[in-house]
């Protein structure tokens, strides 16, 4: 055109210019010539690949065309998954034969194994493989890190599944209602009727839901690092949140670190004790007939325990560390099958009907509300006794090596002041007894986990007793809307296509409901005690919408999976810039105060 029609082509590159600068973003523009004359038909902002975003919106602040409010706008926050994970070739040739929930980004091949046991088995002879399960549960971590991906028959996008496949960076298909596994065939059929043996490749893409038959050629992420960290030095000056992270392995943590989290909002103790070398003590203690027993096991693990905790403090040097105390129901620590009791019996020197009686004996008709968080210290003290110890220890033995670190206990499940005072009580009689054996003494925090909806309407109360509240969403979402997470995916794409909701509120805060009893909480805690850090460590924490709420509601950090961290970053960025000019709201609206310097 430059060369036929020399004056034609300067008229449409002005054009271009004009329309550039005056949207302020490319422009895909149609157009046409007729009878030597050029006629522009219409234009819109063009379409751009995560790489191609990042790179515009840098470049057009080095013209001038953008601020650098502007250009951090301009780059969709879930985009920046694609330049973290690998992708499956779009150029392959794919056959989808099923589709779940979109748990956990990235592309992932490998042979199909369905138990944790034989992928690790697998793993171990450099077999890549994928975990096929109908749910996981956290005595599956193993077999989930030995794993290229996981895909799952129930669950939602906050089943232990997709948060554990989160936190690892793992590509996750979740809740995929149109496979059926059997565990004795090894097998797993889809509805349209593909049969995938025990060892057959397959390929899942976490970012779209697919599970896809054979091995698609998978491509390396492109971060682009000089414009990405260009971008996120912008993103990090202007947004006023924290951001940290879920983690409770040394890898985990300093993958958050790399990534740029500024702490650690969410360590899971009770992920420390499915290792080999811990689980039989682990079991020992549930199985001991009394106290004694209890504390000699417990003692067995206290030195792992402090390790654990050393490891992370070191890793996160003068950043917050958030030590969520042992969580969930003790059954879930035991094993299932006769067999394996069996094997636990021997090694305790017990018959197989004792362990199955103690087992029987820990059932619960609904163990996700029952005896569990602040729960077990208040009956077993001494479990908190040896988390406290191991904390406040690897806590001193850090300070001494010159290590900066400022522990924050977390109490988990409490719904009342009185809760949380009895177990505040044990832990600080604990540390009392540390400091007196070791002639010194170091700060440490406690504060409470906010997951019941009670813990929201007494929160002015709670908050007398605490020095921070994490969010735990996932269950307070659970415990608001009385659905399970794991149970109702089925239902929820019912009432997402009739409208009941809008979105998964479990992927993102249902701000109507929960979201009032959060900003309701965080109004009442602050009235009672003006200092409390106020932070989400519920899978919302690392949602871009979920965490432009909780800019709202004066949160001071959200964390969330390492590999969400950037995608939370440029969330709480945004949400600065959108809410950089609201005005306070009414107190009676709940509205809470700005995070105070």
């Amino acid at each position: 055109m430059e060369e036929l029609w020399p004056h034609l082509y300067k008229e449409l590159v002005d054009v271009r210019n004009k329309l550039e600068n005056h949207y302020k973003d490319m422009q895909d523009m149609e157009f046409t010539i007729e009878h030597g004359k050029l006629w522009m038909l219409q234009c819109r902002n063009g379409k751009r690949t995560a790489q191609a975003a990042v790179r515009m919106a840098v470049e057009m602040v080095e013209e001038g065309l953008l601020n650098k409010e502007e250009a951090i706008m301009r780059v969709g926050a879930d985009q920046l998954d694609q330049l973290l994970h690998p992708m499956l070739d779009p150029k392959a040739k794919k056959t989808v034969i099923a589709t779940g929930l979109p748990a956990s980004p990235g592309a992932a091949v490998g042979r199909a194994v369905f138990n944790a046991e034989d992928a690790e088995a697998w793993a171990a002879k450099g077999e890549k493989v994928i975990l096929i399960r109908s749910e996981t549960s956290p005595e599956d971590i193993g077999g989930m890190h030995a794993s290229q991906g996981v895909i799952t028959a129930r669950g939602g996008m906050t089943s232990h599944a997709a948060v554990v496949a989160r936190g690892m960076g793992t590509p996750c298909v979740s809740g995929s209602h149109e496979i059926h596994i059997d565990y004795a065939t090894k097998t797993m059929t889809t509805d349209k009727g593909v049969v995938i043996k025990e060892g057959d490749w397959l390929s899942l893409d976490g970012a779209k839901g697919q599970i896809l038959e054979g091995a698609v050629p998978t491509v390396k992420a492109d971060t682009n690092s000089g414009n990405f960290g260009k971008l996120m030095k912008w993103v990090d000056e202007i947004r006023t949140i924290e951001v940290r992270a879920n983690a409770e392995t040394p890898k985990d943590a300093q993958q958050a670190l790399d990534f740029g989290a500024q702490g650690i909002g969410l360590a899971r103790t009770e992920h420390m004790f499915f290792d080999a070398e811990r689980i039989p003590d682990m079991r020992a203690m549930i199985l001991a007939s009394d106290e004694k027993g209890r504390r000699a096991a417990l003692a067995r693990l206290l030195p792992y325990q402090k390790e654990d905790f050393k490891s992370l403090f070191k890793i996160m040097n003068g950043f917050p560390v958030v030590i969520r105390l042992l969580d969930p129901p003790l059954h879930e620590f035991l094993p299932h099958t006769d067999a394996e009791m069996q094997e636990l019996a021997n090694k305790m020197g017990m018959t197989l009907e004792q362990v199955k009686q103690r087992a029987n004996a820990l059932h619960e008709a609904n163990p996700m509300l029952g005896h569990r968080g602040c729960r077990l210290p208040i009956t077993y003290p001494e479990i908190c006794e040896m988390q406290t110890r191991a904390i406040i220890e690897a806590a001193m033995e850090c300070a001494d090596a010159g290590i900066k670190v400022v522990p924050e206990i977390e109490v988990p499940l409490t719904g009342s002041k009185k809760e949380l005072d009895i177990v505040k009580n044990i832990i600080d009689t604990t540390a009392e007894k540390v400091f007196s054996e070791k002639g010194k003494k170091i700060v440490y925090q406690v504060g409470s986990m906010i997951e019941l909806p009670r813990a929201a309407l007494k929160a002015d109360e709670l908050a007398q007793s605490a020095e921070f509240f994490g969010f735990g969403t996932n269950d307070l979402t659970q415990t608001t809307l009385g659905m399970s997470r794991d149970d109702t995916g089925a239902i929820l794409d019912e009432y997402r296509a009739r409208g009941v909701y809008v979105a998964d509120p479990f992927a993102s805060i249902d701000v109507e409901g929960v979201g009032m009893l959060v900003k309701m909480a965080c109004h009442k805690a602050r009235s009672s005690n003006p200092k409390i850090w106020l932070g989400v460590c519920g899978e919302h924490g690392g949602d871009p919408a979920s965490i432009d709420f909780f800019q709202t509601c004066g949160m001071n950090y959200v964390s969330c999976s390492p590999f969400r961290v950037p995608v939370a970053r440029l969330a709480a960025a945004q949400a600065a810039v959108r809410h950089k000019n609201d005005k306070a709201e009414d107190s009676n609206d709940f509205c809470c105060c700005k995070k105070s310097a």
